[in-house]
């Protein structure tokens, strides 16, 4: 019994920690930080414009497929350049409680099981409260309508107002910009400190893009999918997005290898008997094999036939974004950091059909699974594309995780942390992940026969706290017959001077902390 009680004792504390909440840190010294998602990345509400009601549509479970197809499904008006839903009668909108995070934070609020699979940066907003950031002070969100295009006027001047906003609520100070994917690619230089972009995809997402528009997506894995939006429900949605036109693999970027739309196609030889022929398109010529298999695509609305081709006038727009994005530059003061997602599979070339069953018609293609060929990356962009900012960078920092698992990556955290200048850690090496501490310094000068000699002593701790390093140097241990520190040197001469160097490493603790020692000698005639 007395084990039951305290067990209660407990659960009670615990429910009253929850309904008292302490007020969290906060930091005054702190500059606001404004977080910009990506595609799919903000809650959408469909608002009735008769009776002013407001659900949300995305992200949802009960019914998400139906109002998903009801509220959200749209079409591209090259006049304006804004993507229109179906229903006249609805008009799509983004909640901006919370000062915005609210729409970026939990996709959706009621998922109770599995809720974790609609986080977005719910895990960095938690974290970043514990640095001592301030929601409506420091720490605010800009969500949008992701269906619409990177450049609509109507996003940008929404972007513009949220950051005259931001810099007045912080009492006038530059914001720092978190965006990730395609989010927050265009930047207002009177407001903004910096700009940190996290697994965006520069020159596109070649394979992940070209499988989306023949065959759909989907954003939630696992039991999840049985609930949500179908595959090809979504499939309907992109093919009139212009953000995900804008993806596509950039024709124009000289990549390491070109990325593919390929397929195998039934042919006859002079004969008449069939075989297989691997056909391949780079970027620009597969164009037309889109526009071919996406000819008869169509949807029923409200028992209206409506053709969804590959829409070439939404392709003309993305085009102009592309000019429009290579030729911006980040203002001088303004300091650009790019972290990108890295040791992922990442689509880059697709193939459908194979040598035993081919396609008789380009017709064929979103009725087959593409088969990706690879790259490294972060499961969507590849790393060749995150990295090609084109972009006057302070860093570049791979991280090994997913597009968007990136965002409640622990290394990740760190990284941010120090560049926020929210840690107050001058010795932290956010590239490497690990802190330098330096435990000894000495040095001693003397006169010998004319020389001046000089001795130096330092040591420093390493100290880490990632798991795989450990995880790697316990590997080590296991594979060396050997734990003795390593032990190099390294001899430097020049015009009447040389130096002399010894550099011991000490094997790491299983505390995480490794000692490296330096010892060196110099000697120079005539000082």
């Amino acid at each position: 019994m007395a084990v039951l009680l305290e067990d209660i004792a407990q659960a009670v504390e615990l429910w009253l920690k929850r309904i008292k909440k302490q007020d969290p840190y906060v930091d005054p010294n702190l500059d606001p930080v404004l977080l910009v998602p990506g595609i799919a990345g903000s809650i959408l509400n469909a608002v009735d414009n008769d009776t002013g009601k407001e659900e949300r549509v995305w992200v949802r479970i009960l019914g998400a497929d139906r109002e998903f197809r009801t509220k959200l499904w749209s079409r591209f008006d090259p006049s304006t350049g804004k993507t229109v839903s179906f229903d006249p009668k609805t008009n799509v909108m983004v909640p901006q409680d919370r000062n915005g995070l609210y729409a970026i934070d939990n996709l959706d609020p009621d998922m109770v099981i599995g809720g974790d699979s609609a986080y977005y940066f719910h895990e960095m907003i938690d974290e970043m409260i514990s640095w001592g950031y301030n929601e409506g002070k420091t720490l605010f969100g800009f969500g949008y309508d992701f269906r619409q295009s990177n450049r609509f006027h109507e996003t940008m001047e929404g972007l513009a107002a949220k950051l005259e906003i931001v810099f007045s609520a912080s009492g006038g100070k530059k914001i720092n910009i978190i965006s990730h994917s395609m989010g927050g690619l265009l930047i207002f230089e009177k407001y903004v400190k910096s700009w940190i972009a996290i697994a965006a995809p520069f020159q596109g997402a070649p394979g992940y893009i070209t499988s989306a528009l023949l065959n759909g997506m989907s954003f939630v894995d696992g039991w999840e999918q049985n609930f949500f939006v179908s595959k090809w429900s979504m499939h309907q949605l992109l093919i009139e997005c212009p953000s995900v036109y804008e993806l596509m693999a950039c024709p124009d970027f000289a990549w390491e290898h070109i990325p593919l739309l390929e397929f195998w196609r039934e042919t006859h030889d002079g004969d008449g008997k069939s075989m297989a022929m691997l056909v391949s398109y780079p970027p620009i010529e597969a164009i037309s094999i889109l526009k071919q298999a996406l000819s008869i695509n169509a949807v029923n609305y409200e028992g209206v036939n409506i053709p969804l081709p590959f829409n070439l006038e939404i392709l003309k727009w993305a085009n102009e974004t592309r000019k429009v994005l290579s030729r911006a530059k980040v203002p001088s003061q303004v300091k650009f950091y790019n972290i990108y997602g890295t040791n992922l599979e990442t689509p880059h070339s697709v193939c459908y059909g194979s040598e035993d069953a081919p396609l008789t018609d380009c017709k064929e293609l979103p009725c087959y699974w593409g088969n990706y060929i690879y790259v490294n990356g972060d499961g969507t962009v590849p790393v060749e594309s995150a990295k090609a900012d084109g972009l006057n960078a302070e860093a570049r920092v791979g991280v090994p995780g997913e597009h968007r698992g990136i965002l409640h990556d622990k290394h990740v955290f760190r990284i941010l942390k120090h560049w926020l200048k929210a840690d107050h850690d001058p010795y932290y090496n956010p590239i490497n992940d690990y802190v330098i501490l330096p435990t000894c310094f000495e040095i001693e000068k003397h006169k010998e026969k004319g020389l001046q000699i000089t001795s130096l002593k330092e040591e420093w701790e390493l100290v880490t706290n990632d798991d795989q390093d450990k995880e790697d140097d316990d590997n080590n241990k296991a594979n060396s017959s050997s734990k003795n520190p390593m032990v190099g040197s390294i001899s430097v001469s020049k015009q009447q001077e040389e130096a002399h160097a010894t550099i011991i490493v000490h094997p790491q603790t299983e505390e995480g902390m490794q000692h490296v020692e330096l010892t060196a000698v110099s000697i120079s005639a005539g000082a």
